[in-house]
């Protein structure tokens, strides 16, 4: 489209070739031309000498660089039609080449050089008339004149026109590339959003399962001759208990997914999905202590500022238990900020209790942890931070979230969680 518009609307560059069409209308010029003197009556001039046939002829075939050079071709016409009218050659003949010529410039522009030119030729043609004396001719030619400004203005006219239908495609151009750009952006925002999704589900998931099958593991070969098949039973059905909310809980988020929302789907997780999220780590045999204020809950946040809670404490422990160990402790804390909400996760470090753990944690061992929940933080406009406890071991994240203050229901009771690892029996 845009090629097409551009050969119909836009002049021609010096480059381009000399279009056939230009020299067949520079060949049935000089044939008109060449007729009209020929016939002239004598009353219009006399007829050209073989030097006013010459300028004739070179005015009406310089029309064939009108595209190319429209100021030059409408010089080199003024060049030849001025000698050939000094010699009172057949006035009228000479006419039509000068008009396409000024028609080609003006349409070219700009037009301050149009206008220019356009005096500039009148100028002259009144002074070689009066220079004369033919004060008969030179009426006739302030007359015919008027064709001169009839074609620059028609000329003009047809330069507006192309460059506001120019104009308009380059917009409608832009418009399109700009809907491309933004689909992109989204196409990347959604994978980005959706690997976010599945690294804090798979990641929490298959963290706790590990740390349940080593303990499993530990029980069955620390000492196999007085089997702890509690122990045993208890840690399978962790790890069941596990996949069965990892599975619902992917199944959740695929079918949000497909659907594009989450109208008539279960709702995305949020605070009070937190004390679950804790006593699954408790479980795995970490010491969680969680506390989700009343005025947490007063703020009633969007289902993406719940969510993204959910998912920062989520990724907090998950990290935790991986490089601190299953024995870590965590205290986890959401309360209200002013009109946000303050989500804080700090662990001791566990056994290990060293700065190396926290600092592989902090990103240092080319993992996604830290920069999904600042991901998830920046998506709701919120911030993150994550570094190591300062004067001891272990990893601190903080993040600020804004909510919207909205009125609700006092709290049960229950919103506020202690959660501690279970002592083995």
């Amino acid at each position: 489209m845009n090629t097409v518009m551009d050969r119909v609307l836009r002049p021609r560059s010096p480059s381009v070739p000399v279009a056939r069409n230009d020299l067949l209308l520079a060949l049935g010029m000089c044939l008109a031309q060449t007729a009209m003197a020929a016939g002239a009556p004598p009353s219009d001039g006399h007829t050209p000498t073989a030097a006013g046939w010459a300028l004739l002829t070179c005015s009406g075939a310089v029309l064939a660089l009108r595209r190319r050079a429209p100021w030059l071709t409408v010089a080199v016409i003024i060049a030849c039609v001025g000698p050939y009218h000094a010699q009172d050659f057949s006035h009228s003949a000479a006419v039509p080449a000068a008009l396409v010529a000024l028609y080609s410039m003006a349409a070219a522009g700009p037009p301050w050089r149009t206008f220019t030119t356009l005096g500039v030729l009148v100028g002259i043609m009144a002074t070689v008339m009066g220079g004369l004396g033919a004060t008969r001719q030179l009426g006739e030619m302030l007359r015919s004149s008027g064709w001169l400004v009839v074609c620059v203005l028609v000329g003009e006219a047809i330069r507006i026109h192309r460059n506001y239908v120019a104009a308009v495609v380059e917009r409608a151009e832009r418009a399109e590339r700009t809907r491309e750009e933004e689909a992109a952006r989204r196409v990347v925002q959604e994978r980005l959003r959706i690997a976010r999704d599945l690294h804090d589900l798979l990641a929490h998931s298959i963290t706790l399962i590990g740390v349940q099958t080593s303990v499993a593991a530990h029980v069955l070969v620390a000492d196999p001759d007085r089997l702890d098949r509690e122990a045993v039973a208890k840690a399978l059905d962790g790890i069941y208990d596990t996949c069965r909310g990892a599975r619902t809980e992917l199944r959740t988020t695929l079918e949000v997914l497909r659907a594009g929302d989450a109208d008539g789907r279960e709702p995305l997780p949020g605070l009070s999905s937190l004390p679950d999220l804790a006593r699954a780590a408790c479980d795995a045999g970490a010491h969680v202590e969680l506390s989700v204020t009343r005025g947490a809950y007063d703020l009633a946040p969007e289902p993406a500022v719940g969510a993204a809670a959910y998912r920062i404490v989520q990724e907090a422990l998950t990290n935790a238990v991986r490089h601190a160990g299953a024995s870590v402790g965590v205290r986890a804390a959401v309360e209200s900020a002013g009109s946000a909400l303050r989500v804080s996760v700090v662990d001791d470090g566990g056994a290990a209790g060293t700065r190396a753990a926290a600092t592989e944690q902090a990103g240092d061992g080319g993992g996604f942890g830290i920069v999904g929940m600042r991901e998830r933080a920046r998506s709701v406009g919120g911030t993150l931070e994550a570094r190591p406890r300062t004067g001891g071991a272990g990893f601190a994240v903080t993040a600020l979230l804004p909510a919207r203050l909205t009125p609700s229901p006092p709290p049960s009771p229950s919103t506020d969680h202690a959660l501690g690892r279970k002592e083995p029996r």
